[in-house]
């Protein structure tokens, strides 16, 4: 397989799940365009490290995802860079855990933008280049919170719910014009955000790292496993070969079993 003289977007990429997505376009030849915040001297160094090991040109954008003017000037900034989008992957996201009636408003409205809303508008504005070209890839990081729910995670569950519906209404209207459009849907994934919130875990619960591990990150998943960020970028890959043309809005599950339960 080869996805050279593509080009793959991937939003929120400068870290985790999206990075590791990025770097498996760039392993098959795609050029990337990546995008997220974190510290510019770091991300200049992930995005000079993909050309140099990988052989491929990548592009940064600082398009902030809660704005669609951003979003639209990002996508037709990578057109034209690289002359198309190719495959556009709807990765950013970020969490909020609170009871509804305590839910801070204006953190609903910030993970509807980022984790929903972003992926509309990105899908908007590249749609119509993968329509002309004939040919496109879509795939949204939805999460198991797509299929399933868990207490004091409303915004971030409507959200996922909402990526999975929108997943399949574009499936239904590009299947015509050789673009799927599909979403992935892990479990718990080790990821430095993971990792991240265990020492407060750990003394908010007065629970060993292990006992973490075990009992709140993968008590859901049956295979007491973490994904790893490489498993998810595999399937990714996976998505834009020709084995999986006939693949369109499908929600693939890879969370350990959890939502088999």
């Amino acid at each position: 397989m080869s996805l050279k003289s593509k080009t793959a977007l991937v939003t929120g990429s400068t870290s985790g799940i999206g990075l590791a997505i990025a770097k498996g376009f760039a392993g098959q030849g795609a050029n990337v365009v990546l995008n997220g915040f974190g510290k510019p001297d770091e991300i200049e160094r992930t995005r000079a490290g993909i050309e140099t090991e990988y052989g491929v040109r990548a592009h940064y954008s600082g398009a902030d995802m809660t704005k669609p003017a951003e979003i639209e000037a990002m996508v037709r900034e990578a057109q034209e860079t690289f002359g198309s989008v190719d495959i556009l992957v709807n990765n950013a996201g970020i969490q909020f855990v609170s009871p509804i009636e305590e839910f801070p408003g204006e953190k609903w409205e910030q993970i509807i933008a980022i984790n929903l809303s972003s992926a509309f508008y990105a899908m908007k504005a590249a749609i119509p280049g993968m329509k002309a070209k004939g040919w496109g890839r879509i795939i949204n990081t939805a999460s198991a919170h797509s299929l399933v729910a868990s207490p004091y995670k409303s915004a971030y569950v409507a959200a996922k719910h909402g990526i999975a519906g929108l997943t399949k209404t574009a499936a239904l209207e590009l299947a015509p014009h050789k673009i799927t459009v599909n979403c992935i849907s892990p479990g718990y994934v080790w990821t430095p955000l993971v990792e991240a919130q265990i020492p407060d875990t750990m003394k908010a619960r007065g629970l060993t790292k292990e006992q973490v591990m075990e009992d709140v990150f993968l008590k859901a998943q049956p295979t007491k496993e973490f994904v790893t960020v490489d498993q998810v970028a595999g399937l990714a890959v996976f998505l834009c070969s020709d084995a999986a043309s006939q693949m369109t809005g499908a929600n693939l599950t890879m969370d350990g079993g959890w939502t088999a339960q």
